[in-house]
This record gives C-alpha cells, sequence and structure tokens, in this order.
C-alpha cells in the first residue's frame, strides 16, 4: 500500500497528496476546496500571490460547517516576494482570508524581494517593464522572520519553495529552525535530484507542484509513463502522481473538476521496475539536455537550479 502521510522534522505528518489552488478558474475554487475536503483530501496548498484564498477560505468554512474538523486539516500558505520584510503581515492577510486563526505551514514562496513600496502589490516594475527588485537584500532576512512567527501560534512550522541548493547552503547556517519543506517543482522531465538528495540528507521533505509538468504536455503521453500505466491499468496521470509517493515525497494535485479531483487521489504502489522505467526516462531527456522546468517567473535571477534541471 502506498504512504498515505510522511513525517516532518517538525514530528507534524503531511498528506502524501495535497489540494493544490494555484491558477484554478475564479469563482470555482471555493466548490472546488470543499469538494476535495467532502472528498477526503486532507491538505490545502494556497499563497496570496494567487489572489484567491478569500475563496480558499470559503471553501475551508463550508466544509468545516459540514462537520469536518479543522484539526484534521493541513493548511499550507506562502508569503509572496514583495512581503519577504513584512512576513507577519502576509501571514495576518493571509489568515483573514482563510478565515483562520493558523495554519499549518507557512512557507517562502521566492528568496528574493520584490520592492514593497513599488507600483503594485504583488508584481511592481520598474519602468522599462522589469520586475522592481531588491537587488542587494538577503533571503536569509526573511527566514528570521519567518522563525519568529512559529512562537506567535499563527503557523504550527515553517519551510520554504523554490530553494535550490545554493539557497540552502546560504540559508542553513543561519537557521535556528530547518525549513520542514521545500515546496518544489518536480515531476519525470524535471526530476531535481540534487535538491532532492540534499534535502533528504538535511531532514527538509519535499513537496512536488506541477506533477503533471503542463496541460497538454508530452509526459503524459510519453511511451515511458504510458508503459507503466498500461501495466497498472490507470491513467498516465495517476503514475505522474505516484511517483512521487514512490520518491517519498508529498505531491500536490490540482483541479476545479469533481471527477479529476476524485481521480487525483488516486494512488497505485510503484515497483522497482517502475521506478527504474521513470528513471531512465528522466536520464534520457538529462543525456539529451531536454530536462523541461515549466515554472521560472521572470524575476531575471539566477536561482541556482542545476542547468540541466
Amino acid at each position: 500500500m502506498a504512504a498515505t502521510s510522511f513525517k516532518l522534522n517538525t514530528g507534524q505528518d503531511i498528506p502524501a497528496v495535497g489540494f493544490g489552488t494555484w491558477q484554478a478558474e475564479p469563482g470555482k475554487v471555493q466548490t472546488a476546496v470543499e469538494y476535495a475536503l467532502k472528498d477526503g483530501y486532507t491538505l490545502v496548498d494556497g499563497a496570496y500571490c494567487y489572489g484567491n484564498e478569500d475563496e480558499v477560505g470559503e471553501g475551508l468554512k463550508a466544509a468545516f460547517d459540514s462537520g469536518i474538523k479543522r484539526e484534521d486539516v493541513f493548511v499550507m500558505t506562502k508569503v509572496w516576494a514583495s512581503y519577504n520584510t513584512r512576513c507577519e503581515l502576509a501571514l495576518d492577510k493571509s489568515l483573514k482570508s482563510l478565515g483562520l486563526d493558523y495554519v499549518d505551514l507557512f512557507l517562502v514562496h521566492w528568496p528574493l524581494l520584490l520592492n514593497p513600496e513599488g507600483n503594485h502589490d504583488k508584481f511592481p516594475t520598474n519602468p522599462d517593464g522589469s520586475r522592481d527588485i531588491i537587488k542587494d537584500f538577503n533571503h536569509v532576512e526573511t527566514w528570521k522572520q519567518m522563525e519568529k512567527l512559529v512562537a506567535t501560534g499563527k503557523t504550527k512550522a515553517v519551510g520554504v519553495c523554490n530553494y535550490s541548493v545554493k539557497y540552502l547552503e546560504e540559508l542553513l547556517p543561519h537557521a535556528t529552525i530547518v525549513p520542514a519543506i521545500n515546496q518544489i517543482e518536480n515531476h519525470p522531465s524535471l526530476p531535481q535530484q540534487e535538491i532532492v538528495d540534499y534535502c533528504k540528507e538535511k531532514g527538509i521533505h519535499i513537496v512536488a507542484y506541477s506533477p503533471l509538468g503542463s496541460t497538454g504536455g508530452p509526459m503524459m503521453s510519453s511511451e515511458p509513463v504510458v508503459k507503466v500505466a498500461e501495466k497498472k491499468g490507470v491513467a498516465p496521470s495517476t503514475i505522474l502522481l505516484s511517483y512521487h509517493i514512490a520518491r517519498g515525497t508529498t505531491v500536490l494535485a490540482k483541479s476545479v473538476t469533481p471527477e479529476r479531483i476524485t481521480a487525483n487521489k488516486k494512488i497505485v504502489v510503484l515497483d522497482a521496475d517502475d521506478i527504474k522505467i521513470l528513471d531512465d526516462y528522466s536520464n534520457d531527456l538529462a543525456s539529451k539536455g531536454e530536462l523541461k522546468r515549466y515554472v521560472y517567473p521572470p524575476f531575471g535571477i539566477n536561482f541556482g537550479f542545476p542547468d540541466k534541471q
């Protein structure tokens, strides 16, 4: 049987499969969150930057009103880059939108600072249209603020997103709290094994987003993925989601369609042969220079991700 949860370095259990809300269609998020929780999901991932935390909060409230207990749902959200010097304010704003007294995990969305006094709350720009970034900002300062939030009770734990080994190596020597998780883009065409292995060594749990790559992307129809799916008698998407559980990683699945929300919960056990097929696929893409990152905001910063991953 596939794992249904993993133990974090905080002692918390985090579900193996979570419900994601990034790029969820406006007006459908509340219903989707409520449906997902009633359908058995116990992890909801959000972010201030997604612009839909009010809807997520309405979905949470509806689920709680139906009898689902707050303590049975793991909620995580993120401080956006324009708030990286104002982490508690960001958390307070998210809590208000979500209608919660606390979140289970609060994350640094990206390790940079967008101008907090710029011309836009989330996406300040320079006159030439480029992102208005404070170039001399040290992301360790954000982490120092994050660590203090745990004592407030407004979040049970803190973690990071989109951190490469380079950024973690800069952070950890100064950390009094080791990040509970590192949420990264992860799938067979972007295995990021260097980061996965480093985080495992440091006790940082990986949470994978964009597990299917992109809508209509090549992974769903790739021969290795289809081969394993046919062997298991399931859809290719099930294999791509199950891949993460086999790697000891939590995976976030996103949909606003009830049928897909239910289907995304289905996880199958992948044996060593299945994993080898998927790993060989990753290695083949790497040898051809065809590993693919789908999420890379136009910050104009080298985040230290491996060139070919």
